[in-house]
């Protein structure tokens, strides 16, 4: 079945910095699609007319998120495997809600305390309380930013894994999974039934189902299946992201949103090309201080960047050029995403993890650094 079993080199499979750079490019990606066609509101204008030479490119930027519903795949896969539900709950709770909680505190008091408009969730006190849980989207209440809808994405398909890791995370059984989720993506996306959607998340689906399969590649060598599941993945992929981005230009309109079919194409052709470079190993990095850094700012940036849009752009855009504008706000939210990893989201992790018992068995190194992905 699978030919040449071959465990990664000494680094384990710990924390694979070639994916915290992904990860950060990702977080980028989305960047520049909010800040240079998608925050009219927050530019008092149309972005893709202040931006009319990277318009068309940034637009692309939505699809950052379908990159990390990738990674998510692969990675959580490795966080799950060999692990208990209790260590695979706690180690995606600590991973996701400090840095959430953060951003939900800033999104408030932006609009609680300041005469911020733009983008304006118009959240009750309650609403925000129900959004600290995440899963405000069960209560049908607002997300207080945009792109917490991802979260949500992400949340399910946890919950998903949380089943498989009680059922016990094999080979087969991830295989199983893969198999068995693709075709009910298939079959939701034909039925159109809005409960069944939100479980099988159709959409978004084909992604993680991907990013698993190439999980299974890197971590036992190609076989058919997984290479199968990763072809299937991006044949559903090309529908999911081009209805995602026809959404948004049917809203929009071309002038304001202006990405061709072809360029989504050829973008999700590249992010299953580039993952399945990295799980072949062909796109290896040395892991380093700044890939780490780069790694662990890209969740704060993600959460971050649509708030300092908010508090900075309409203050600047009167006296800097829109280019200056925007690339100040945007080195200013990797900055802060950066101060707050540091200062805030690290240390709420540390005092969250499990104190380990000391010395009573070696830890094995794939448990001491996880890749880190929300």
């Amino acid at each position: 079945m699978h030919h040449h079993n071959r465990p990664r080199r000494a680094r384990g499979d710990g924390r694979l910095a070639e994916l915290d750079l992904l990860r950060f490019a990702a977080a980028l990606a989305v960047l520049a699609f909010h800040y240079l066609v998608a925050y009219a509101s927050v530019w008092g204008d149309r972005p893709a007319e202040l931006f009319p030479a990277v318009a068309p490119f940034a637009g692309l930027g939505i699809l950052g998120v379908e990159l990390f519903f990738v990674i998510s795949g692969f990675v959580i896969l490795m966080s799950a495997w060999g692990r208990s539900l209790g260590a695979f709950a706690r180690s995606r709770l600590v991973r996701l809600y400090p840095a959430y909680w953060l951003s939900l505190a800033a999104v408030a008091a932006l609009y609680g305390l300041t005469d911020a408009k733009a983008l304006d969730p118009k959240l009750t006190p309650g609403d925000y309380a129900v959004n600290a849980t995440m899963f405000q989207r069960l209560f049908g209440v607002t997300d207080a930013a945009g792109v917490y809808w991802s979260l949500w994405a992400e949340l399910r398909f946890y919950l998903i894994m949380a089943i498989l890791v009680v059922i016990g995370v094999t080979y087969g059984r991830v295989l199983v999974l893969g198999g068995v989720w693709l075709a009910a993506a298939l079959g939701a996306e034909l039925l159109g039934n809005d409960l069944l959607n939100e479980i099988v998340m159709p959409r978004y689906a084909p992604y993680f189902v991907a990013g698993m399969a190439l999980y299974l590649i890197h971590k036992h060598g190609s076989a058919w299946l997984p290479w199968l599941y990763v072809v299937a993945g991006w044949a559903m992929s090309l529908h999911a992201a081009l209805e995602r981005v026809h959404g948004r230009i049917e809203v929009a309109g071309f002038k304001n949103m202006p990405v061709t079919d072809v360029s989504v194409i050829v973008t999700i052709t590249l992010v299953y090309a580039v993952m399945a470079l990295v799980a072949l190993g062909l796109l290896r990095l040395r892991p380093s201080k700044v890939l780490t850094a780069l790694g662990s700012t890209t969740y704060p940036l993600y959460l971050f960047h649509s708030a300092v849009a908010v508090a900075l752009v309409p203050r600047l855009t009167g006296s800097l050029p829109p280019w200056l504008t925007a690339t100040v706000t945007a080195l200013a939210a990797i900055v802060l995403s950066y101060l707050v990893y540091t200062f805030a989201e690290r240390p709420i992790q540390r005092l969250l993890r499990p104190r380990r018992t000391p010395r009573t068995h070696p830890v094995p190194a794939v448990q001491v650094q996880k890749a880190s992905v929300p």
